[in-house]
């Protein structure tokens, strides 16, 4: 099970990258290296050159403003990772069309390809390949071939430093790696967006919901949710209490409610069923937070 680069490997067992011991080897000299500072390097007495008459110090500038660069030798891929369940993956013998509404339904950039089931994974196609080899128009002859524009993925087990995948992104130049589990199967999925977030908080790009846009109806009857969003504005939106009036005192956000219904954070994936009937759906969390949710009222079936 591997990538197709270029028309090249086969796909049978990915060879999951072994962990340089603990290290994050100092390869290149770039952004990463210059904002993460001894974060990002085993090698503390190294640093970019512009300032090698200064002092050493216990924390870089750079460290001290970003204190999630902790994170970096801290947490493990497996704890950050999106869980299979979640993964928006696509065949390897879908069709244009199809392909272009799977990335206009979900608004990512990028999505691993399959052959057969996502535990034979085949690469990633990216929105600007496909833009530029088969949009505006373009029917190469022999028509659409999802292999022609297909682009390596990383294989990484669950124990990994997300510091030493964050490097390996970097040098790599490749953006998403699948977890691989102990059996040669595909068990998660990360971005190098998600490796960031870790270190300087949740990044809001074009596609997330922008503020004052804190949640957007799905469907009649869900509605996907920011997690900070007023708990009683949402409730003036669905026409519904979602918290008793000893709760409503203290809670001021829905992501407040879910963590008091669950008596935790609970993981990506998981749904939390209320007493009162209304399901959510944890859609973003890490470890630490409850980020985005999918809340579905009583007797709206969830999506196939």
């Amino acid at each position: 099970m591997g990538h197709v680069a270029d028309g090249g490997q086969s796909a049978n067992a990915p060879a999951v990258e072994q962990e340089p011991g603990e290290s994050i080897e100092p390869h290149s000299r770039g952004f990463f290296t210059r904002l993460f500072g001894q974060g990002a390097s085993n090698d503390s007495d190294e640093n970019d050159g512009e300032d090698d008459d200064e002092p050493r110090q216990e924390m870089t500038p750079n460290q001290a403003r970003l204190p999630g660069l902790g994170n970096l030798r801290r947490m493990r891929v497996g704890d950050v990772s999106i869980p299979k369940v979640e993964i928006v993956a696509v065949p390897g013998d879908i069709t244009r069309e199809e392909l272009v509404e799977v990335f206009r339904e979900h608004g990512y950039s990028r999505v691993p390809v399959f052959r057969e089931t996502l535990d034979t994974p085949l690469g990633l196609v990216h929105l600007k390949d496909l833009a530029l080899e088969y949009g505006f128009g373009k029917t190469p002859e022999g028509g659409f071939d999802l292999s022609t524009i297909l682009r390596p993925l990383l294989y990484v087990p669950p124990s990994m430093p997300i510091g030493v995948l964050l490097q390996k992104m970097q040098v790599q130049r490749i953006h998403m790696a699948l977890v691989i589990d102990e059996y040669g199967g595909v068990d998660g999925l990360l971005t190098l967006e998600d490796l960031i977030e870790q270190v300087i908080g949740e990044i809001e790009d074009e596609h997330d919901e922008a503020e004052g846009g804190l949640w957007r109806l799905e469907k009649p009857g869900q509605w996907i949710v920011l997690a900070r969003a007023p708990l009683s504005e949402f409730e003036a939106e669905i026409g519904m209490t979602l918290a008793d009036a000893e709760e409503e005192q203290e809670i001021d956000s829905l992501g407040g409610v879910v963590f008091m219904q669950a008596g935790r954070v609970p993981a990506r994936g998981e749904v939390i069923v209320a007493e009162n009937g209304v399901e959510y759906e944890i859609v973003d969390a890490d470890p630490r937070r409850i980020k985005r949710l999918r809340v579905r009222l009583p007797g709206v079936a969830p999506a196939e």
